[in-house]
């Protein structure tokens, strides 16, 4: 039987694991990655996409080393942080407070998708189209059966495929899986003031608001909330009145220019992130609440990190190299993940005196400098 072989397969061509593939072929590797259809261009860069990100510094560098940063012209700048809490509480900070020119940048999807899917059609990766069908694992290699019959054989394979992985179902990897009992609503809006630079959140108690500054004058908001129809049913005049009325209308009158989109938040955490010639990264290996916005950061350094370990391996699968990406990998993303959690419980919690509490340590927090300029280090550590 006919079958192909390669050092790296990586199963998921979104952002993490096209990026993940871009840096393992520079290395040097014969890496596949295969993705059920390959994105059309056209639509990828037409109109606004709802789905946004905040890359960080560190993240914006690795991109940039594969040369797939995308044009300015849609990214916008972080210059900026305003959170407030519920009952008055108040934190600022900047990137000058982290000697840094940026907290990070707001890219759309699909525009950073498509920077990254030219890179890898210049590159030597071989685009594969299809479904996997059956993965099975020895010692020695990985083998990947697809829809069409084709047999793929691999050191390593890799599941980049998002926080519902098939990869990790076929593994048999159990995960603890946290529901909020919450959706992200998302949109994007014109809006009638300068928005200079400036990433807004609100914490209402249940709901957690966030205003993300586009290119020009345009945000993206993030909503979480456990009552997402009451904003999905919405005219597109009547939502951006909503969203703009929720911020105290600060940067005035709003403009919908993308339909609202729901997504269920949830927090993944599986047993672990290796296997036998398989290893897990981006949102199949977990997922954080968005009130931080590290969700694809913790992906994109997955992506790094792992590349970075299998640079001079003669075999990529070998599982003394996957053990200790897994250990690598533990502290940052478990340290992520019981910050956003513990946050988001701290402004859900309703004890007698926890709202005064939590909000005079927001604004304590705001009037202590030294403290200010960790946080502002932390926001773009990542």
């Amino acid at each position: 039987m006919r079958y192909d072989k390669y050092q790296v397969i990586v199963v998921g061509g979104g952002l993490v694991g096209a990026s993940l593939a871009l840096a393992l072929a520079r290395e040097g590797k014969r890496v596949a990655l295969l993705e059920r259809r390959h994105p059309d261009f056209e639509a990828l860069e037409r109109g606004w996409d709802a789905r946004v990100y905040a890359v960080s510094p560190a993240n914006r560098r690795f991109l940039e080393s594969l040369g797939a940063w995308p044009g300015m012209e849609r990214v916008g700048t972080i210059a900026a942080m305003d959170v407030r809490g519920d009952a008055g509480g108040r934190i600022e900070f900047s990137a000058a407070d982290a000697d840094a020119d940026a907290l990070a940048w707001i890219v759309e999807n699909r525009w950073l998708l498509a920077a990254l899917w030219r890179s890898l059609r210049d590159s030597d990766v071989e685009l594969l189209t299809g479904s996997a069908q059956d993965l099975a694992t020895t010692p020695a290699e990985a083998r990947l059966t697809l829809d069409d019959g084709r047999e793929l054989r691999t050191e390593l394979l890799v599941g980049a495929d998002g926080a519902n992985s098939w990869v990790r179902g076929q593994l048999g990897l159990s995960a603890d899986v946290k529901p909020y009992g919450q959706s992200g609503v998302v949109a994007n809006f014109a809006c009638e003031k300068p928005h200079g630079g400036v990433a807004r959140q609100w914490f209402f108690g249940d709901d957690i608001l966030a205003w993300l500054p586009m290119a020009g004058n345009r945000i993206s908001m993030v909503w979480s909330t456990s009552d997402s129809p009451s904003l999905l049913q919405l005219s597109p005049a009547e939502l951006a009145r909503r969203v703009a009325d929720a911020g105290g209308g600060l940067l005035g009158a709003f403009e919908t220019l993308t339909p609202a989109a729901a997504f269920p938040l949830r927090l993944i955490r599986p047993e672990g992130v290796v296997a036998e010639r398989v290893a897990l990264v981006g949102d199949a290996a977990h997922t954080v609440h968005p009130l931080a916005g590290q969700g694809v950061n913790l992906g994109f350094q997955d992506a790094a990190q792992l590349a970075a370990l299998l640079q001079r391996a003669p075999d990529c699968g070998d599982w003394m190299l996957l053990r200790r990406h897994q250990r690598q990998r533990r502290e940052a993303v478990a340290a992520m993940q019981l910050g956003c959690d513990s946050l988001y419980r701290l402004f859900q919690a309703r004890l007698p005196g926890l709202p005064w509490l939590r909000n005079a340590g927001l604004s304590l927090t705001n009037r202590l400098a030294p403290l200010k300029r960790q946080l502002a280090r932390q926001a773009i550590g990542y």
